[in-house]
């Protein structure tokens, strides 16, 4: 299989919630963290640009109040999501010191983004964080955001969320790591005989049905949500890795161009390079 040719400077790197919690006692991966912390940091000092959105809010809340069981209503998640936020910025800030880089916390609403100015301030503030050396690290503004009625100010998940980021930014590649190697024909864990896609050019009507429904409890996506987001990157004609995010070193295998994961480029850049 080719090599893949991604020549990426600028970084959007997305890890959801299952990468950073255990599953078994909802309770902060802070090896995972620490790794992930190593490896943007080396990034970095090679000169890359990196943006971080992170999930975790509501499960890293979960752990600290001692709850089992996601909240159901939406006050109960705000409130379970502002304890959580507060505690993951302050461990991903440890983290980072460690390796002598800032961070910078940015909670995006989706009428931010919706109203021209407004979107324009967003994109100035993520750009002067990158000229400042900074990793901005991204997260939904749970604590105010709701979907009902008129009033709708959430993005719904966090691959989304990055997708838009990567638009925003003009971000060369988006690396989203999630519990899963890549995207599948069917659902790996019922079906052995599923096949793992290396390259997709088109979210068509036959991709989105080997799509299955919600991730783990602690978090809210699926692979519905990554298709959306990889639709919305082969759309603005970027570039996406969907791979597994249990050991962050996978970055360096992706932007050396190793076939890991699964590709979602736009159907010229695949030919030109013979991935198609």
């Amino acid at each position: 299989m080719n090599k893949r040719n991604l020549k990426a400077k600028r970084l959007v790197i997305k890890i959801g919630t299952s990468s950073l919690l255990y599953q078994n006692t909802n309770r902060l991966n802070l090896r995972a963290i620490e790794r992930l912390a190593f490896v943007l940091s080396d990034l970095k000092n090679q000169g890359k640009e990196v943006v971080l959105v992170s999930s975790g809010a509501i499960g890293v809340g979960m752990g600290r109040l001692g709850l089992s069981v996601r909240p159901e209503t939406i006050p109960e998640q705000q409130a379970v999501a502002s304890v959580g936020q507060g505690e993951l910025l302050g461990i991903y800030e440890r983290e980072f010191q460690h390796y002598g880089k800032s961070v910078a916390q940015m909670l995006l609403t989706r009428d931010v983004l919706v109203y021209p100015q407004s979107k324009k301030n967003v994109s100035n503030a993520f750009q002067e964080l990158l000229k400042m050396n900074v990793i901005p690290i991204v997260n939904e503004n749970d604590a105010v955001s709701v979907d009902e009625l008129d009033h709708k100010t959430k993005f719904g998940d966090n691959d989304q969320l990055s997708a838009i980021v990567a638009n925003l930014i003009d971000a060369d590649l988006l690396i989203m790591l999630s519990d899963i190697d890549g995207f599948y024909s069917n659902n790996p864990l019922a079906d052995p005989n599923a096949e793992m896609y290396h390259t997709v050019t088109k979210i068509d009507a036959n991709i989105i049905q080997a799509a299955g429904g919600r991730g783990t409890q602690f978090g809210t996506g699926g692979m519905i949500t990554k298709l959306k987001a990889a639709k919305r990157i082969l759309n603005n004609h970027q570039t996406m890795v969907l791979a597994n995010g249990k050991n962050p070193r996978i970055i360096y295998n992706i932007l050396a161009g190793e076939p890991v994961g699964t590709l979602f480029t736009p159907k010229e850049m695949s030919t030109k390079e013979g991935l198609a």
